[in-house]
């Protein structure tokens, strides 16, 4: 197998370990599920109001953001979960941070939604 090929295969395998882990996520985790459905909310409203092109860029940026931060958020939880099974102030205080990291996502996520959004359903 000559280099390309080689380089071509492990990117291929990389996807395919990405694909599987947000398919687990979904799967596992009722939030990510939460955030599924709203982003099909935002999408399918996006396209029903069209929305210019700065506006997609802002609302896709902050359907990222809500992405990352809350698979951030479940890997972290199922980290901590396998190091220290048991219950423990500190580890309670790391997820309590890494779950208000995807609240705040969320919620600048909700404000840039409106400012996109209301504009539109007034008019």
């Amino acid at each position: 197998m000559n280099c390309f090929a080689k380089f071509l295969a492990a990117r291929i395998a990389s996807f395919r370990h990405a694909l599987n882990g947000l398919g687990a996520a979904i799967r596992s985790e009722g939030n990510i599920r939460v955030h599924l459905l709203a982003t099909i909310v935002v999408v399918a409203l996006g396209f029903a109001l069209g929305v210019s092109a700065a506006e997609w860029a802002a609302l896709l940026g902050a359907m990222a953001l809500v992405w990352m931060a809350e698979l951030f958020n479940t890997a972290l939880e199922t980290l901590c979960d396998i190091v220290r099974p048991e219950l423990s102030d500190k580890v309670k205080r790391v997820k309590d941070i890494a779950a208000a990291a995807v609240l705040l996502s969320a919620v600048a996520a909700a404000i840039i939604g409106g400012l996109v959004f209301l504009p539109y359903i007034y008019k």
